[in-house]
């Protein structure tokens, strides 16, 4: 057995290592043209800005580019820069290029090497908003045709294991420099250079600052804000072409869940019985708990591998909250396996149907005692996902009869009648003008958990891959304001056919599925999401601080500087500017 193990993890690793540094970009079907780019006769490098996308054949704006750069960071925090290499029109015979960092030094004080980190951007396919006869637009839906839809290649993943490039004419290559301070790094303000070379040849050495501030920002794991990105094991079993649930697939999935442990994720992601959100993904959920039905008509559930899956996500540091999906899915179809016929069978019944509690009864009376032995009971709760409120009222009945204590959570609509009997919430992005003010410090006196979500309904700001970066930034920031604890994403690697290369799906914007990409490569979306939820918890810390000083003043300015990040700053038509304002304003407390 022992043996067997240990070939297919080495199996897996040998997978990994074949594929993970290697694929090719497919073709932008926008063309550069001569006379755009005429007055670029060389390879060219600045510094442009982390908060948007550059084109891949259009001519950079050359008067918005730096040819230095200053980061400016907490020690702790994760900061990043964005340098933009541009070629012109003789350079079709270029060398590969590559970067290098060099040291970065304060006075005596030196940063760690693996601190700062420099990384190719590499292009991915993606389409457009949905356009409609009322003008609104519409992400959502089934996309048949995706020839109705605007398709480009836009920069978007992190290429951690891209050594070198290949520089076209007339082309430009992002490259995504991040720095992870240090907590316990001594403030001052180090100094760097990012050197790009041609071959052998350097040609540009750009100067990079990363001022150091006194501030110190928690440890992801000690993050108060709630962050919850849904996962899905079995599209990387499919990806990575491993047995599911071996060896092999636990450490193809480490990457991706170790990136997002250092986002600060709370929530284990797990499904209690076959296709919870129906098919709607490339690869659907399938149950993490066995069903069986009994000669007698008795339930039996086997949990083997929900606590593999619960024991792995802890041991890459995801250990806060298990959310289990769901009582209310959305075909009513519970397959089970019948010991009388000795096959599989599907029981198709609703909240108040008499089957339905009798089922859901046995299973959660089960669930219970199996949570309470392996000392989980009172980190999970029983999920459901946009579901009616009638019932999501019959399904909150079956649960208190079959355990009072269980924890309910719902991602949805807001529903006065139910808030009471949901320990995690979580509100639709536009559902919040709805959410009393009242209710929502109410919630956080009891200990409750009150997020917002947004999907393919929101235009912006967003996380599609066709999305200006900088609007995950915003997220965190509209949560301090409006005093939410976190923010909901349905999908945090539920990867289309092909992800490295075309972003697109059968239904919904682009990007929607997934906010990284195999192989442990992080997007610049995602990292702009972290940076909104590093500014949540910089404003939580600083609050904290100017309420023990008593400084009201300074937690007015705090107020004031988060004011702007309501729902209408949602339509907001230039999000990196008002982004950079507060970043700036934030930094200067």
């Amino acid at each position: 057995m022992k043996k067997t193990l240990l070939l297919a993890a080495l199996i897996g690793c040998t997978c990994l290592t074949q594929a993970q540094d290697t694929f090719v970009e497919l073709t932008d079907h926008i063309q550069p043209t001569a006379e755009d780019w005429k007055e670029v006769k060389n390879i060219r490098a600045a510094w442009g800005t982390s908060d948007v996308r550059y084109a891949w054949h259009e001519m950079p704006n050359t008067e918005a580019l730096n040819k230095k750069e200053t980061l400016t960071a907490w020690r702790g925090e994760r900061v990043s820069a964005q340098a933009l290499i541009y070629s012109g029109v003789a350079t079709d015979s270029l060398a590969p290029i590559s970067v290098e960092l060099s040291s970065f030094k304060s006075g005596r004080n030196t940063l760690p090497a693996d601190a700062v980190k420099a990384s190719f951007v590499r292009y991915v396919k993606t389409d457009s908003w949905k356009r409609t006869d009322n003008g609104r637009g519409d992400g959502c839906g089934r996309r048949p045709d995706r020839t109705v839809f605007d398709s480009a290649m836009v920069a978007d993943i992190i290429d951690i294991h891209a050594k070198t490039m290949p520089m076209e004419a007339m082309s430009t290559r992002s490259v995504w420099v991040s720095c992870q301070v240090p907590a316990d790094a001594v403030p001052g303000i180090y100094s760097g250079t990012l050197n790009i070379k041609a071959g052998k040849r350097s040609v540009a050495k750009l100067p990079l600052q990363i001022e150091v501030l006194s501030h110190t920002l928690p440890a992801p794991k000690d993050w108060e804000f709630h962050l919850d990105l849904w996962q899905n094991p079995f599209t990387e079993a499919r990806y990575y072409n491993t047995p599911l649930w071996s060896e092999a697939h636990f450490e193809a999935m480490r990457p991706s869940i170790e990136m997002l442990a250092a986002a600060g994720q709370k929530v284990i992601t797990t499904s209690i019985m076959h296709k919870p959100w129906n098919g709607q993904t490339q690869d659907h959920f399938d149950s993490m708990v066995t069903w069986i039905k009994n000669l007698d008509g008795s339930w039996t559930f086997g949990f083997d591998v929900f606590d593999r899956w619960v024991e792995f996500m802890m041991s890459c540091g995801i250990d806060k909250q298990i959310n289990c999906y769901s009582m209310i899915p959305w075909a009513l179809n519970f397959p089970y396996y019948d010991v009388a016929t000795n096959r599989m069978q599907t029981l198709k019944a609703a909240p108040g149907d008499a089957a339905y509690e009798e089922m859901w009864v046995a299973m959660l009376k089960a669930f219970s005692k199996h949570l309470r032995e392996k000392g989980w009971f009172s980190i999970t709760s029983i999920g459901m996902d946009e579901r009616p409120m009638h019932a999501m009222q019959k399904a909150i009945a079956v649960i208190r009869k079959a355990d009072p204590e269980f924890k309910v959570a719902l991602a949805g609509n807001y529903h006065p009648e139910i808030e009471a009997d949901l320990y995690d919430y979580c509100v639709a992005l536009n559902q919040g003008k709805k959410l009393p003010k009242e209710v929502l410090e109410r919630r956080q006196k009891e200990g409750k958990n009150t997020t917002f979500y947004t999907c393919c309904m929101e235009y912006q700001p967003n996380t599609f891959t066709f999305s200006v970066p900088v609007e995950g930034s915003w997220f965190g920031f509209h949560a301090a304001n409006v005093g939410y604890d976190g923010y909901l994403r349905w999908a945090y690697n539920s990867w289309v056919k092909d992800p490295l290369h075309d972003t697109r799906f059968r239904q919904w914007s682009a990007g929607d599925t997934y906010i990284i990409y195999p192989y442990g490569r992080s997007s610049v979306r995602f990292e702009k999401v972290i940076e909104g939820i590093q500014a949540y918890e910089k404003i939580r810390v600083l609050r904290e601080q100017f309420t023990a000083e008593g400084n009201t003043a300074k937690l007015a300015e705090l107020d004031e500087l988060i004011k702007p990040f309501d729902l209408e700053s949602q339509h907001c038509k230039d999000f990196p500017a008002m982004l950079t304002e507060a970043r700036n304003k934030l930094n200067s407390f």
